[in-house]
């Protein structure tokens, strides 16, 4: 008989566990990255403002639970916590540390992305020092043989006035990279301080200086990644691409569809639905190559479909506070010991919130061992005085 638990708002009666198949590799048509977390140390202080404290076993155990799943990591990016704790001094270590991680998969340039961006030196002011502090954390990323992923600049975004601002920095960034990076646009759901990116606050005009920079420097960029939660946007954009330059969706909201009409994916809830991910690409890359498709982008949608209103709930507005229900279901998944966080991050999502994280988890079957989820969710409950 399959387990139950009082929640908020009554009895909940869990759905038989879900036995995902591991694939042999990653997947043919598309390239699929998780963004991933770090585990916070629960013995450390973490608390808001405090250096973060890591426990780099559990942070690297779990890159390798995603690399075993056929996807790449994306990491020291928004999901690991960046400009919400993860300081650069815990951030130089965790591309250093999973880099090497990576090696027993592989290539890690084929493996991992990380992060470069400038959330170093909060005080840049100029195009110069802005600059200077992307040079740093893109001269880390490559040292590691990790590829770069040049993340959108509070800094870059606080003193540029028009296009060329971000042309001018963007492009002698380009110039100066080993292998071609990604380009990463971030909306102001996830960031406030990012608006108007590109030039504007109005989303064509800023895409037509996204795609401008772009075109002039195609040879040095392997893709963009572009969480704006806009599907029919990211349509248009991926379209107007240079050949050659990959689309990375980072809708959270829109993957499903976004995924099988040809984008490929760098996405933060790929770091809670790794083994679903996992196998709809592979039914993708089925009917992809089958004479008769259609069976195949069914099992698609029938393994990812129940996984869009988990993640809906996870990056419900505020959305940047996402990352709470991704340390949640790694904590009731049993690849960390404890429901902490980097600056106290865990208290951003109220239990009710949590509840309903864990309903459509378990409605997905992505509780791999419902025993032990539901153990830790009454746990937490006690804790609430529930």
């Amino acid at each position: 008989m399959s387990a139950s638990i009082e929640l908020p708002g009554g009895t909940y009666r869990l759905r038989e566990p879900v036995s995902w198949p591991r694939p042999s590799g990653p997947p043919a048509g598309r390239v699929g990255y998780a963004a991933a977390h770090v585990v916070a140390d629960p013995l450390g202080d973490n608390t808001p403002g405090a250096p973060a404290a890591i426990d780099w076993a559990a942070t690297l155990r779990f890159r390798r639970h995603l690399w075993s799943c056929g996807l790449r990591v994306a990491d020291a990016m928004d999901t690991a916590q960046r400009n919400n704790g993860l300081d650069w001094a815990a951030t130089r270590e965790l591309i250093r540390l999973s880099s090497a991680e990576a090696r027993d998969f592989g290539d890690p340039a084929d493996l991992i992305a990380c992060g470069a961006g400038t959330d170093h030196v909060p005080g840049a002011g100029t195009p110069r020092a802005i600059e200077s502090a992307y040079q740093e954390q893109v001269r880390t990323v490559q040292e590691s043989g990790a590829t770069v992923i040049l993340m959108a600049s509070r800094q870059l975004a606080a003193i540029a006035r028009a296009a060329d601002d971000y042309h001018a920095v963007y492009g002698k960034l380009l110039a100066e990279v080993e292998r071609p990076a990604i380009l990463h646009w971030l909306g102001e759901m996830f960031d406030p301080n990012l608006a108007g990116y590109w030039g504007s606050r109005d989303v064509e005009t800023a895409t037509a200086s996204f795609l401008e920079l772009i075109h002039a420097n195609a040879s040095k960029i392997e893709g963009v990644k572009v969480s704006l939660l806009d599907e029919s946007h990211e349509v248009r954009l991926r379209a107007a691409l240079p050949e050659g330059v990959r689309l990375y969706t980072g809708d959270d909201f829109n993957y499903l569809s976004l995924i099988k009409s040809g984008s490929h994916a760098l996405l933060g809830i790929f770091d809670a639905i790794a083994p679903a991910a996992a196998a709809a690409f592979q039914a993708l890359d089925a009917a992809e190559s089958a004479a008769e498709p259609a069976d195949w982008l069914a099992e698609y949608d029938r393994i990812l479909a129940p996984t869009v209103p988990l993640s809906r709930k996870i990056f419900e507005a505020p959305t940047f506070h996402y990352k709470t229900g991704i340390v949640f279901l790694a904590w009731l998944n049993g690849h960390q010991d404890a429901f902490t966080m980097v600056n106290g991050a865990q208290s951003a999502r109220s239990l009710p919130h949590l509840a309903e994280v864990f309903r459509l988890a378990d409605q997905a079957g992505l509780l791999a061992d419902p025993d032990l989820a539901v153990r830790r969710m009454r746990a937490l409950l006690a804790v609430h005085g529930l």
